[in-house]
């Protein structure tokens, strides 16, 4: 029983501590609101708060016309009619300027919080970026992000606005007639409970949501990246309804959400209509027994105005700020994911080489990939990583990536281990071409740059050794590859590519068969080319065994079923005659 109630204690300081840290945060996020854009929202609040209290000063203008139009004074009523006159052409230039320092504001603060966002985003190392689902980040900064801007940002100002309304409209009534003002408030107390009543559960439709709109986006993301697939299948009926069934399902709690908030407004101006009327019947009771003049009475039923717009709408915005509060903290919650690969140290060279002292490594306990790799990489030279579909040649390549930091054994680049290295350093001085090749939707020389700036004679020597000189002849060199590359073939994506790590010019070149969407002919040069930069540190992966190139590199490892079976220079492996001689041969016989 102690150790049960120790567990319940246990649970409750946890819960207690994600809060805290979920509040910390949501605080940070919604800082970005503010951020050098304080002017804005003081000024779109400041001619917020007066243009609410111009609306309250309506009830005294129609006040004193009614009184003045009941009496006999017409220099009075002209006098009243001036006034209103002034008053329209302030409450017009007042509302003129709130809407452009609230939008101004609104602006700015969303422009900046979605950076703050991506810009989270790309704080993820690639080891934990891997396991996440694109599609929930996706739905953050579209649909979410929306949801924020209308039910938090727009929300501040509308809670204000309400605020301002209803206890300005109170306070004038207080000076118009106390015990009318009592009845008032005695009534408010019903739909006030509303919103505590409602708020919790909106919040919950609203995250629920968002959950299911996440599943939806990586879904469509799914469906359109397997276009081919699903045709060639002749899968549409099935793709069909599987896009039914999740669209089926994010639109009924769309509907519950919207039902929700519809319950809300009718409670709420139901509550309204009874506190309306018992104001009115009470008013119209003390101006027959001469208390107040019927000008005060209509004032009072103009200043209701404010009181139940505050009253009606007040618990659809509380609960909606709320709702989107806790989008904000879904989003924090995924942006501090990240597993810990905080290395401090620093290198801008390899020195001594690549070691791998009996590395092991699996992505699922028990199914290792690798298994006890031991191997030297010097600096300045070529390695071909060779072997069968599945013996781990790519993830060997990610690992001296820094893209997993699990394995056993160690890994030293200058005599200092991976897992200490800064990835930024780390990047400094790794680049990788991978077979499968993402493209901008830009121009290719911004593909081949990465929209950075570099000399121009470097960009056309790193366009000519990737065989890009064609394409550019033809097309020019600021041709919008589409998205994803989609104007593009696979050899011109492939090139792109290879292009983009010889301008990078880093120390070490990890190369995953690149050349393996190009023509023979393009193959051949572009390894020749990549083979001909000296002091660069080669290790390639390549299933062409083909005996020109293989000659090139000074050792050729081969892997099978995670291990090192076979390593050495080209001309012992085939006199060895072991797993390399038959894996060629098969090759040769293929070709």
């Amino acid at each position: 029983m102690k150790k049960a109630n120790n567990v319940e204690v246990n649970e409750q300081m946890d819960k207690k501590q994600i809060t805290a840290r979920n509040k910390l945060m949501r605080k940070e996020y919604t800082a970005t609101f503010y951020h050098k854009n304080k002017w804005s929202f003081s000024a779109a609040l400041i001619t917020l708060a007066i243009s609410s209290a111009l609306e309250v000063a309506l009830a005294y203008i129609l006040q004193e016309l009614l009184d003045a139009a009941n009496g006999s004074d017409t220099s009075e009523l002209i006098d009243i009619l001036i006034l209103s006159g002034i008053f329209f052409v302030v409450f017009m230039v007042i509302q003129l300027l709130q809407k452009d320092t609230k939008f101004a504001f609104v602006k700015k603060a969303m422009r900046q919080y979605k950076s703050k966002a991506f810009e989270e985003i790309t704080k993820k190392n690639i080891s934990t970026f891997a396991t996440e689902k694109t599609g929930s980040y996706i739905s953050a900064l579209t649909n979410d992000s929306i949801s924020i801007e209308n039910n938090y940002v727009h929300g501040i100002f509308g809670i204000l606005s309400m605020f301002v309304l209803f206890f300005g409209a109170l306070g004038m009534m207080f000076w118009y007639n106390w015990s009318m003002t009592l009845v008032v408030i005695g009534l408010c107390l019903i739909p006030i409970a509303i919103s505590i009543l409602f708020g919790s559960k909106l919040a919950a439709q609203e995250q629920e949501i968002s959950n299911h709109n996440e599943g939806f986006v990586a879904m469509v993301k799914d469906l359109l990246s397997g276009f081919t697939v699903i045709k060639s299948f002749k899968a549409e009926k099935e793709s069909m309804t599987l896009f039914n069934e999740r669209n089926d399902n994010l639109e009924s709690i769309k509907c519950k959400r919207k039902k929700t908030e519809a319950t809300i407004n009718i409670v709420s101006g139901g509550a309204g209509f009874v506190v309306q009327i018992g104001v009115f019947l009470y008013g119209a009771y003390l101006s027959i027994n001469g208390e107040i003049t019927a000008g005060v009475v209509i004032a009072f039923v103009q200043l209701m105005n404010y009181v139940l717009q505050p009253i009606q709408r007040l618990p659809s915005l509380l609960a909606n700020k709320k709702a989107a509060e806790t989008l904000i903290d879904k989003f924090a919650a995924y942006s501090s994911n990240n597993a810990d690969m905080s290395g401090k140290e620093v290198i801008d060279d390899i020195g001594s080489g690549i070691s791998c002292e009996n590395v092991t490594f699996g992505f699922d306990e028990g199914k290792e990939i690798l298994k006890g790799i031991d191997m030297k990489f010097e600096k300045g030279k070529s390695y071909a990583i060779v072997g069968a579909s599945g013996s781990g040649k790519s993830t060997l390549l990610n690992l001296f990536l820094g893209s997993y930091h699990n394995y056993e054994g160690k890994i030293t680049f200058n005599d200092k281990e991976l897992r200490e290295i800064k990835g930024e350093s780390l990047y400094d001085i790794v680049s990788i071409i991978q077979q499968n090749v993402f493209v901008f939707d830009s121009s290719i020389v911004e593909n081949i740059t990465m929209f950075k700036e570099f000399d121009k004679a470097k960009i056309n020597d790193a366009i000519q050794r990737s065989g890009l000189a064609k394409l550019i002849e033809e097309k020019g060199e600021a041709y919008h590859c589409g998205e994803n590359g989609s104007h593009l073939s696979g050899g011109e994506r492939q090139r792109i590519s290879i292009a983009r790590s010889l301008l990078k010019d880093t120390s070490v070149l990890l190369v995953d068969e690149a050349t393996a969407a190009l023509d023979p002919e393009t193959a051949t040069n572009v390894s020749n080319a990549i083979l001909d930069i000296e002091g660069l540190t080669r290790i390639i992966v390549t299933h062409k065994l083909d005996e020109t190139l293989l000659k090139r590199f000074d050792e050729i490892l081969v892997l099978r079923n995670g291990t090192i079976v076979e390593k050495g220079a080209f001309d012992v492996l085939i006199g060895n005659k072991q797993y390399f001689y038959s894996l060629y041969n098969i090759s040769s016989d293929a070709a």
